[in-house]
Formats: C-alpha cells, sequence, structure tokens
C-alpha cells in the first residue's frame, strides 16, 4: 500500500469509464415473448434506444434504429415514451419531432407516424402512452405548444388516439392544467388517470379520476367520477394509478402522511399493508412505478425506509407486505408482463450495475423472489474493494431537527493517506428539489471515493423517501432548509473527525446548483465547489421556465412577483459582494428548464468581483448532459479544479480548463 495525499490516488475507475461501454436503462415492459427496455447512449450523442431481449434467451437486439431517439419532451422532463402491444406491435415517440410512430412486431418493419406534424417544430408532444387490450388505440397525454416560447400558452390534456392513425386524436379529458400517467382496465370498458393544477406539483396535491372508455360504442371518457384527492392546494398526492389483472383500480396515496398502497372498491377505498414508508417518488417524468401484479393477484411492491430501498411481496388477501432479501438493494420501474408470470424491473446495489431484471416468485413456501438478470448498465470491471460502501447517517440540523444523507468514505486498496492527513469532502445536493440520494452503484460518486475524496450525498429537508411532513418542510423555505442541511452534514463529518474543516467542497445539479451557489455565496464554510446548470436568479427562473415548473416556486419560495423581495434576498445573482469562494459552473446550452443566462449571469458576476472560477459551457446539451464527450470532460474538468483550488496533484492526465482569475488562488 503506498501513501499518498487524498485526491491524488491512482484510481481504476478512469474518465472513460465514466462513458465507455455504459448505458442509462430506464422504464422495462414485457410481453409473453420479449422484456422491452429503453436504453440511453451517452456514446450515441445521448441517443435513446428502445431494445428487447427474447424471454426464453437469446440476445437483445435494438427495436430502433439510429434514425429514431425514443423520448418525449412533455413537461421538458419526459419519461416513458413507448408501449408494447401483447403481439408486440411497438408505438413510441421520436425526439426529433415528437410525433407517435407504430412498428409491427417483426423488429425488422419500418416505423410509420400516426400523430401529424405540429404548426411548428415540436409544438405537439405525446406521454405516457397506454394501449386499449384491443392495440387499437393509445390513451396518452398530450402537450400542446401553440406559441413556442410562450409557456402560458401550453395545453395539456388525455388523448385517444388511434393505432392506425385513421382520424385525429380525440380528448378524453380537459380544462386541468396537468394530466399524469393513464392506466386502462383489463376489458378496456374503463380508463383511469391523475390531473392537477397550478400551482400545485403532483406530489403536493392531485386528484384521480376515473370513467367509463368507449361508452356506447362511442371513443371517448363518459360519466368521469372523482376517485381519489384533494383538489387545488390539497393535502394529497396521489399517483400512479394501475388496474389488477381482475379490474380492480389501485393507486398510491400520501392521505396518511406516506404514500401507501391502496384499492378502489366502488365508492370504497381501501388500504393495502400500510406503513411508515413511501412506496411512491415524486413525479417529475412520466412513468415511474412501484407496484406490479402477478397473474395470481400477488403485488411486489419497492419502497424507501431510511434513505434505503426495499423489495415486498403482498400476496392476496394478506395485510402485511413479506420483505424479500436478495442481492439487488434498489428496484424501480416494477411493471407486469403481459401473462402475468414475471414482473420487469430495473435494479441494482451498492456494488452491483443498474440492470434490467425479470422477478417471479420463487417455488416453494415463503416470499422469496427468483431474480434473472436481462441486461447491465455496464461490466462490473473494477474489483469491489475499490468501491466505497454507502453508509446511512443522521445529523443534527436547524431548530433542532434531523437530517440524513448516504456517507462514502475514501476508498482505494492500494493507497493511504499521509499519518494525521483528513480527506477531502464532497457535499452532493440532489436536484429536484423534491428527490433523493440513491444507494445504487455510481461511478459519478465512485470516481471521487477512489481518488481519496469522502462524498455525503445529502437528503436535506424536502427530500422525498421520508414521508410528506419531511417533504413539507421546504415549503415556504427553498434556499434555507436544503442550505442549512447540506452545511450541517458537512459540519458533521468534519467534527467526528471524518472529512477535513478546510478542505469541504460542494456539488450539485439543478436545484442542488442553485442550492451549491447559494453555499458558496452565503456562507463561508467550502473551499470550492461545482454548479450544474445552477439557478442564480430565482426570479428569473419564475419568470423564464417551462410550464410543468411555472407555479413551482410559489410553494417553495413564494408566488411571484408578490414575495420578489424574498427571491431577491435567496438569489445568489443578488449578492454577488459577497462572493469570494472560487465555484466551476457547468450549462448546457439548450437548456430550457434553467436557462443558459443563469450560469452567464454568475460568471459574469465572479469575473467582475475577481474570484477564480471556470465556465463551461455545451452545445446542444439540454437540462442534463446527454452525451459521452460532455460527462467526461465535466468530470475531467471538476478534478481539474479542485486540484488547483486545494493544491494537490492527481494522478490523473488531465486537460487543464481555463480559470478566470487564477492568480488570487496564490499558486
Amino acid at each position: 500500500m503506498a501513501t499518498a495525499p487524498y485526491g491524488s490516488w491512482k484510481s481504476p475507475i478512469s474518465l472513460d469509464d465514466l462513458v465507455q461501454a455504459t448505458v442509462r436503462l430506464a422504464t422495462p415492459l414485457a410481453t409473453a415473448d420479449f422484456t422491452y427496455w429503453a436504453e440511453l447512449r451517452p456514446t450515441e450523442q445521448g441517443r435513446t434506444v428502445l431494445v428487447r431481449r427474447p424471454n426464453g434467451g437469446g440476445p437483445a437486439e435494438d427495436v430502433t434504429g439510429p434514425e429514431f431517439n425514443v423520448r418525449t419532451l412533455v413537461h421538458e422532463y419526459g419519461g416513458i415514451a413507448f408501449v408494447v402491444h401483447s403481439d408486440d406491435t411497438v408505438h413510441f415517440s421520436n425526439f426529433a419531432d415528437q410525433r407517435i410512430y407504430r412498428m409491427p412486431g417483426d423488429a425488422s418493419s419500418r416505423a410509420e407516424p400516426i400523430t401529424g406534424e405540429g404548426a411548428a417544430e415540436r409544438s405537439v408532444r405525446f406521454a405516457a402512452p397506454t394501449l386499449t387490450p384491443d392495440g387499437r388505440h393509445l390513451v396518452c397525454v398530450r402537450e400542446r405548444h401553440p406559441e413556442p416560447d410562450d409557456p402560458g400558452r401550453v395545453v395539456n390534456d388525455l388523448v385517444l388516439v388511434p393505432a392506425d392513425a385513421a382520424s385525429d386524436p380525440v380528448v378524453l379529458a380537459e380544462g386541468h392544467d396537468f394530466y399524469g400517467q393513464p392506466a386502462i382496465s383489463p376489458n378496456g370498458d374503463r380508463v383511469a388517470w391523475t390531473s392537477w393544477d397550478h400551482p400545485d406539483m403532483p406530489w403536493d396535491s392531485t386528484e384521480l379520476w376515473e370513467a367509463d372508455l368507449f361508452a356506447a360504442d362511442s371513443p371517448s371518457a363518459q360519466n368521469a367520477h372523482l376517485v381519489a384527492g384533494g383538489g387545488a392546494g390539497g393535502t394529497e398526492s396521489v399517483i400512479q394509478p394501475k388496474y389488477s389483472a381482475s379490474g380492480v383500480l389501485h393507486f398510491i396515496s400520501d392521505r396518511t402522511g406516506w404514500w401507501n398502497l391502496y384499492r378502489a372498491d366502488g365508492d370504497r377505498v381501501t388500504a393495502l399493508a400500510p406503513m411508515e414508508a413511501d412506496l411512491g417518488q415524486p413525479d417529475w417524468v412520466f412513468g415511474l412505478s412501484s407496484y406490479a401484479f402477478l397473474g395470481d393477484g400477488t403485488i411486489l411492491a419497492t419502497w424507501e425506509e431510511g434513505g434505503l430501498s426495499c423489495l415486498g411481496v403482498l400476496p392476496p388477501g394478506s395485510a402485511v407486505f413479506d420483505v424479500v432479501d436478495t442481492e439487488l438493494t434498489g428496484f424501480a420501474g416494477l411493471r407486469s408482463s403481459s401473462d402475468g408470470s414475471f414482473v420487469a424491473a430495473v435494479a441494482g446495489s451498492a456494488s452491483v450495475p443498474q440492470s434490467v431484471v425479470r422477478l417471479r416468485r420463487s417455488s416453494g413456501s415463503g416470499p422469496g423472489v427468483e431474480v434473472e438478470v436481462v441486461r447491465q448498465a455496464r461490466e462490473s470491471t473494477v474489483e469491489p474493494g475499490y468501491l466505497s460502501m454507502p453508509e446511512t447517517i443522521e445529523f443534527p440540523t436547524e431548530n433542532g431537527l434531523t437530517a440524513y444523507a448516504l456517507y462514502y468514505p475514501p476508498t482505494n486498496p492500494d493507497f493511504e493517506a499521509p499519518r494525521g492527513e483528513l480527506p477531502p469532502l464532497i457535499v452532493r445536493s440532489h436536484g429536484g428539489p423534491t428527490a433523493s440520494a440513491s444507494s445504487l452503484l455510481d461511478y459519478s460518486i465512485q470516481f471521487w471515493t477512489s481518488r481519496g475524496f469522502a462524498l455525503v450525498d445529502v437528503n436535506y429537508g424536502g427530500s422525498s423517501g421520508y414521508g410528506r411532513d419531511y417533504r413539507q418542510r421546504l415549503r415556504g423555505s427553498w434556499g434555507v432548509v436544503d442550505l442549512d442541511d447540506c452545511v450541517n452534514a458537512a459540519k458533521y463529518l468534519a467534527g467526528s473527525g471524518r472529512a477535513d474543516s478546510r478542505r469541504l467542497l460542494i456539488h450539485g445539479g439543478s436545484a442542488g446548483g442553485y442550492t451549491t451557489l447559494c453555499a458558496l455565496t452565503f456562507r463561508d464554510v467550502f473551499a470550492a465547489g461545482a454548479s450544474y446548470f445552477g439557478v442564480a436568479d430565482a426570479g428569473a427562473l419564475a419568470r423564464d421556465t417551462h410550464k410543468f415548473e411555472s407555479r413551482y416556486l410559489d410553494s417553495i419560495i413564494g408566488p411571484w412577483p408578490d414575495a420578489q423581495a424574498l427571491y431577491e434576498e435567496r438569489s445568489p445573482i443578488f449578492h454577488t459582494d459577497r462572493l469570494r469562494t472560487p465555484m466551476i459552473l457547468f450549462q448546457g446550452l439548450e437548456d430550457k428548464v434553467v436557462p443558459p443566462a443563469q450560469a452567464e449571469m454568475m460568471a459574469a458576476a465572479l469575473d467582475e468581483k475577481g474570484v477564480p472560477y471556470a465556465y463551461v459551457a455545451y452545445e446542444g446539451e439540454q437540462h442534463g448532459f446527454r452525451k459521452a464527450e460532455n460527462q467526461r470532460r465535466t468530470a475531467e474538468a471538476e478534478l481539474y479544479f479542485y486540484s488547483r483550488v486545494l493544491g494537490f496533484t492527481p494522478a490523473d492526465e488531465l486537460e487543464p480548463v481555463r480559470i478566470e482569475n487564477e492568480e488570487a488562488l496564490g499558486r
């Protein structure tokens, strides 16, 4: 074991390992013959490909060719953009034009559009496609942009789309600001959906509706009635409606303070296996799915408990989930195969890469589940000894409260630090801000820990997975609670001897970028930081963002423009006189969620103040970087920047990034 300063350890996880031979897997669907999934490929310019593999064995094959990118832009964040019929006919949205395409079950067949072109590019979009059992129609969420540059004119509704393109879409539901994932009963006679209105977000207050579909053979939704939810300004978030094989409507609601599972029996709603844990997640994207049915009525579900994921089995008639013990510790996207013989999911652990899996009940007694891996996101090329295992921590924060995080110690069996040296710590602030840190294997974390950094992934107040009350901590307090919790996580670890208080760093993207910029502006705790497409002016975000989030800040800061003074108080760009901490800014130039002007304003302010900074902007990137070369460059530039600020020599050969005002570092 060699002795070397923290940060300068030679790591087996190279910059290329972050992007090569790796994909991002999502939204598995399965028929009796094939398991399908979406595969985001950084090395193909961030293109999402629809892939399938035979259930009986055999190699995987691409369903969509290089001319297609399976991605929807509804709500800008998108989500599930394809659906498969039991005969393996596929329908999907294409990124370039946002039209729905139909491809017959033979993967060599040509895909043809079934929806028309909008008046302007990508002005009509479709998401969450759901097929009627006969395969003749799709129920979709539609989003129309009559004026592309005016988010206030965007119209969302729920529509019925003929699968053969024989006629125009028929509106099933309209009048609400937003519509969520639809569900269709097994015999095709009913349809259910969620809806909500400004200023609520779907984790604040939603309504669940059910209606007759094709009543009197008419392609329409009739006799709509409210199943659950409290309307605008309510206190119940209802998500993920699904029908069981017997036609019973199920859904997840947080009416007790926790996202739990319910069944609708006529006018009566029944709780299934209530627990103090969250089975749901915030609906930032379409297609999130935390539970699924097997053919005998057994329910498989996943939930968050203490920051970690669990998998459980609920047999028919049982009132308690039986926890399943498997090698995998995180599950998402649970969906039943069309014949009910298994559940497809995305799963992984702190040491096993993200994978598409098939879940079947084990033979014999007990709650066992057999796990069959269909596709791994990457090859496991790193020896386990180089992987830092997350530790759940609780730490004190403001107002006598407790906050949570996942702590990763520096880990590399080839190196130790000089005696008495403490590691630099990266505080990771997740996006959302109503999201959560994941304990699954993430090379973008292991990249740092294997080089001698400690890292703490903070589930600050407002994060999901800890119940509604914890999510509500952020109401009116964005830029305060999240900032306090990230700062207190750093102080807690430094105070317990697990981090060097002089070498504390912070980074985050989107909302996490905002928290990062606040920390580097309003506090003197951190030595440097990195903001990925972060918010510098919260007021500008309220004025200039897409429809889905255009009223989000009403609840977590205050109504705009009435609370303008509060927005300015919490926006780093209005407090540039306090800028002293070096930072690096990363930005996609096609970002519609946090436009480039936010990063550019911050860069100009840093330049005027003479604070060391770097600004790295990428052509062709939206909100989040999808291209391999840009993902690689971001990690490289951030490591180089930290090495210059903290004064260590990385083991890697790094392409320098231009640091403005570098002379102020005194190195």
